[in-house]
């Protein structure tokens, strides 16, 4: 096991493309191979990773639920955390298949104004940071931030605080170019913030191989990403929909299609491959 926890964040300024699908089924396959694994929503009010397992309902009902994931950002939380012991653990909900959760919270859509008040970057951007490495990341191997698919400060606070993305993206010309952008973001924010933030996997999503325009786009990948392209692609699966309907990931499912086990193993040789290039192989 690493002797810290490995971090990685799953980014790409466009949503729809797979975020949290990619966040919740590399943290249940990294579970499933011996990782404590730890997942974090900071994509807002809609709650994605909670309603990927089946717990938005409960998520919902605690409403006022208190502390939050936006109470970490706050300059009140090393008092909070003293005066209550169980600061930490009343954020984290287990997901039923393994992983923990801190899930997102409505407030979440208010935070991006109150980090934009703070002038220093380094102060702005490394809150989060400050938080996984003070109170969260002794108990975890891994952690894996869902982020907005939008840039802004609470993806930059992901950012600064996961350093490696993760990027999901569907094979198309368009999605081709938003992968390339991210790329040059990414290259912005190490020379203009001063901090190393890497892509360290290419996820391909929705692929199929066996049609001309498949392989097309995934040779076209290979060649641009060389490096961070995963080393398995996820081919489109039905399955996907019908394990979210009821709570759940495709590792989730007693009766998978051919295409969910297909699915299944890229996710296993994907999250295998993330953790040796973050540095923790076995």
């Amino acid at each position: 096991m690493p002797d810290s926890a490995l971090r990685a964040a799953t980014f790409l300024d466009k949503g729809g493309v797979g975020k949290t699908t990619a966040t919740a089924h590399l943290g249940v396959a990294l579970d499933r191979q011996g990782y404590d694994v730890l997942l974090l929503d900071l994509a807002g009010k809609q709650g994605d990773l909670a309603k990927h397992f089946g717990l938005w309902g409960d998520v919902q009902a605690d409403d006022d639920r208190w502390p939050n994931i936006t109470t970490v950002f706050q300059d009140e939380w090393e008092t909070i955390s003293e005066k209550l012991p169980t600061a930490v653990e009343d954020l984290i909900i287990p997901t039923g298949e393994g992983p923990d959760l801190i899930p997102a919270h409505e407030s979440l859509d208010g935070l991006d104004a109150t980090l934009g008040n703070i002038d220093e970057a380094a102060e702005r951007y490394s809150r989060l940071d400050e938080f996984l490495t003070g109170y969260v990341e002794d108990d975890y191997d891994v952690i894996l931030l869902d982020l907005p698919g939008s840039t802004s400060n609470i993806a930059y606070n992901g950012l600064w605080a996961a350093k490696n993305v993760v990027a999901p993206v569907r094979p198309g010309p368009f999605e081709a170019g938003q992968a390339a952008q991210l790329r040059r973001d990414l290259k912005t924010i190490r020379e203009e913030q001063d901090v190393s933030i890497e892509l360290v996997m290419v996820l391909l999503n929705e692929v199929d191989e066996r049609t001309k325009a498949g392989q097309a786009y995934l040779e076209e990948f290979e060649d641009e990403y060389p490096d961070s392209l995963a080393p398995a692609q996820i081919p489109s699966s039905q399955d996907v929909q019908n394990a979210q309907m009821h709570g759940g990931t495709l590792f989730s499912l007693e009766r998978p299609s051919k295409t969910a086990k297909r699915a299944i193993e890229a996710y296993e040789t994907d999250a295998e491959a993330l953790v040796e290039r973050l540095g923790g192989g076995r």
